[in-house]
């Protein structure tokens, strides 16, 4: 089977408008639609299914991979994009046999069609392992092989030194913390730089990711308020978890430090953190009105930051995960491995790899940990997150019982980060306070974009955090 590539692209321009906004990953929902350019279509492996890999233009700077199957009949139980000519396009993350060949591509090293594939040196990639797509769909696609790789498939992948594999590399050199070796990935070129398109790594087996646990107990807590048939249930069903995870994430920073370049923030680092964060705050203001009434006195936080390092409280910065939260952890037999170290989505590879002050991601815990006690309360009471049942004493008591779960984790997670020689983070209120509400702004400008029911829950905390600070003047 020949595919004509240019005409591939051509039909792919006609069929992605209505397909991309159906993913999870697309960055575009919430905004007008900008207009779709498919770059050039490499054919991975021919046959028939093909794997086809292009890239898509989708906005000024903004790029998404696909990884597409090609046949004259596509399998049963297909993602289908539609029909290109006498061929059917489909998402290739689900063809089991397509992905097959793709970490074979990768185990053998070389180029093709423009790709190239790496191999890590003296890394094992055994073949015919049967591949599945994981099932829940981030801003990335993993795909399973057997219980001992997973090949992360990178959906926005920005030009520039792969912040993930220098990562993962590093903590690799490091003794006495558990995460996944890379294996090898595939790229290609952008301009003068290199764009990782996808990671082979090592699978970490586990019992569940820290939300899908944290979640189930925020539930069952939420549940049992006390009532007529039993006592309140304990708080604590979580707390060990949440301090080991504090004890995990205290480690992981422990080892960057040691293998990558820290520095003491200068006078003009500081400058250039606070006027970042007034930035995002006003980015997302412009597209969240919610937000708007706030932006004073989260500015004034942020300020709260400058303030304190010229008093001469220095802030010492390293490299960092950059979008830490409960579904970047999994809890393994040995204990928690931390995942994901690609930063937040939509930054560039430059911004990703200056180093920040630790207390970013812990603020980033302490902020998911907030999320999984709402949006257990919204699951149990049947509402939309932020929406309360008045006049009902027991829902009342869930929503202060929520919010019990999730002070008691944070408290917990902290204690077991400063257990572990991290930097106890209630030490330095004023700088967690800044970074908690940068986190809140992300967030609500995250689910302004793409889960506009979810927006109450960030906004709680941006009324918190502003409330805070007024009350601090």
């Amino acid at each position: 089977m020949i595919i004509n590539t240019a005409e591939m692209a051509g039909e792919l321009k006609r069929l992605l408008p209505a397909w991309l906004p159906t993913r999870r990953w697309f960055a575009g929902k919430g905004r007008a639609p900008a207009p779709v350019e498919p770059g050039p279509v490499s054919v991975l492996s021919p046959g028939d299914p093909a794997l086809l890999q292009v890239l898509v233009r989708t906005g000024p700077g903004e790029l998404h991979q696909l990884l597409l199957g090609a046949a004259t009949s596509a399998p049963p139980g297909q993602d289908v994009v539609g029909r290109a000519g006498s061929l059917i396009l489909y998402e290739a993350t689900g063809d089991a046999v397509l992905m097959g060949r793709l970490a074979e591509l990768i185990a053998e090293g070389g180029r093709r069609d423009g790709i190239a594939f790496h191999r890590v040196p003296g890394a094992r990639i055994p073949r015919g392992l049967p591949a599945r797509p994981l099932g829940a769909e981030q801003s990335n696609t993993g795909v399973v092989y057997g219980e001992g790789m997973m090949l992360k498939v990178l959906r926005r992948p920005v030009p520039g030194v792969s912040h993930e594999l220098e990562m993962l590399t590093a903590l690799g050199r490091a003794e006495g913390v558990a995460s996944a070796a890379p294996l090898g990935w595939l790229s290609t070129t952008a301009g003068q730089e290199e764009l990782v398109l996808g990671i082979l790594q090592e699978f970490v087996p586990s019992r569940g990711d820290g939300w899908a646990l944290a979640l189930a107990d925020a539930r069952a807590c939420v549940k049992n308020v006390e009532n007529a048939d039993g006592p309140v249930a304990p708080l604590g069903a979580f707390t060990e978890e949440a301090r080991a995870l504090g004890l995990a994430t205290a480690g992981v920073h422990r080892a960057l430090a040691g293998q990558l370049p820290t520095a003491e923030i200068s006078a003009a680092g500081v400058t250039a953190l606070v006027d970042g964060l007034a930035e995002r705050l006003a980015t997302a203001a412009a597209q969240v009105p919610e937000l708007r009434p706030y932006t004073r006195q989260l500015g004034a936080l942020y300020q709260d930051v400058a303030e304190v390092a010229r008093r001469g409280n220095p802030l010492l910065a390293q490299r960092v995960h950059g979008d830490l939260h409960l579904g970047q952890a999994l809890r393994a037999g040995h204990g928690w491995v931390l995942i994901d170290f690609e930063g937040e989505p939509g930054g560039g590879a430059a911004a990703r790899a200056v180093p920040q002050p630790p207390l970013r991601d812990v603020a980033a815990m302490l902020r998911s940990f907030d999320y999984a006690a709402h949006h257990a309360l919204a699951e149990v009471l049947g509402v939309p997150p932020g929406e309360r049942r008045t006049g009902d004493p027991r829902a009342t008591r869930q929503a202060r019982r929520a919010s019990a779960w999730a002070v008691h984790n944070r408290r917990a997670f902290s204690e077991g980060y400063t257990a572990a020689g991290g930097c106890d983070p209630r030490c330095r209120p004023v700088l967690l306070r800044a970074f908690e509400a940068d986190k809140a702004v992300y967030e609500a400008l995250y689910e302004a974009r793409n889960r506009p029911a979810w927006l109450p829950i960030p906004m709680a905390a941006v009324r918190r955090l502003a409330a805070s600070r007024r009350a601090a003047v």
